[in-house]
């Protein structure tokens, strides 16, 4: 059990808190639109959280209800295993989060993959993306606004290319469109800059929703597991849901959650902090002169064809 935010001391609030991005981090992630963050779990997370990815995937195995290839993509990652909420909030990571988007943030998307080897891959289906959906037509400017930032939890060795990593394109967050097929069914080569990502069991992959990035084929022996949570702010609808509350979560991750009592638009918009348990926890932990104005966004590129 937690100990209440307004009883904490500052150095039990700010273990909580976890620490901000570091210059040298801030200055990777806005310039690369990514970064790995090395050791977040420990062994004994990566064993009891890989432990309930598994289960699920086992789960859904024996329902039939994997993809054609023997895959698992899991929406809404806490209502179906709940045991994955500490995640969420999870110190080796939250404190990175709100450097970025600040305090009044939620869970807006999560889910669940595991993708064992694929030895005769199906037809072609071009799988370049930004996250967001309609917010790539509806928002202005160049490059559009961040909105969200999403965390790829790991629980496989991706130290090598070819194990199902992260396709992504370094800097490619500042360029609203890149070249394409047609149709999603018309082989396309992948981007100029192109690269996989890799990480080890406990790493978190930090990322802009702009970028432009891929999942690769797993041609390896090692099954690739992984659970992405994506943060954005309270003041957009969230496409998760989420389990009732029982008691059992921390106030953060019943903010992240959605769960926190008479949230109307004026709090969504975060003219009530003192009623935002992220801004307490903050205040508490004597963080919230660390929040800096956000930096200029990137100057917009026309991605190379």
């Amino acid at each position: 059990m937690q100990t209440p935010i307004d009883e904490m001391t500052v150095e039990e609030a700010r273990a909580v808190a976890g620490a901000p991005m570091t210059p040298e981090q801030r200055a990777a992630f806005e310039r690369d639109g990514y970064i790995v963050v090395p050791g977040v779990l420990s062994p004994d997370e990566v064993e009891r959280y890989g432990a309930v990815v598994e289960a699920t995937f086992d789960a859904d195995k024996a329902a039939g209800d994997l993809f054609y290839n023997g895959g698992m993509h899991r929406l809404c990652a806490v209502a179906s295993c709940p045991e994955l909420a500490p995640l969420a909030d999870h110190p080796g990571i939250l404190g990175l989060v709100w450097s970025v988007l600040e305090w009044n943030i939620q869970i807006a998307h999560s889910h669940i993959d595991v993708n064992p080897r694929v030895d005769e891959p199906g037809p072609f289906h071009y799988e370049w993306h930004q996250d967001g959906g309609r917010q790539n037509r509806e928002l202005e400017n160049n490059p559009r606004p961040r909105m969200s930032v999403k965390a790829a939890f790991w629980f496989s060795d991706v130290s090598e290319p070819g194990r199902g990593n992260m396709k992504l394109v370094p800097g490619s967050h500042a360029a609203n469109r890149i070249a394409g097929p047609p149709s999603r069914d018309v082989e396309w080569p992948d981007p100029p800059g192109t690269i996989e990502a890799t990480a080890n069991a406990g790493d978190v992959v930090l990322f802009d929703r702009r970028i432009w990035h891929a999942r690769s084929d797993n041609l390896s022996d090692v099954v690739r597991k992984v659970v992405f949570f994506a943060y954005s702010y309270r003041w957009t609808i969230t496409r998760d849901v989420f389990p009732p509350d029982d008691g059992s979560f921390t106030p953060v991750q019943r903010q992240l959650f959605g769960m926190l009592p008479d949230v109307d638009g004026d709090h969504a918009w975060g003219h009530f902090p003192s009623k935002v348990p992220l801004h307490e926890l903050l205040k508490r932990a004597d963080l919230l002169s660390t929040l800096a104005p956000p930096p200029p966004p990137p100057a917009p590129v026309t991605w190379p064809c």
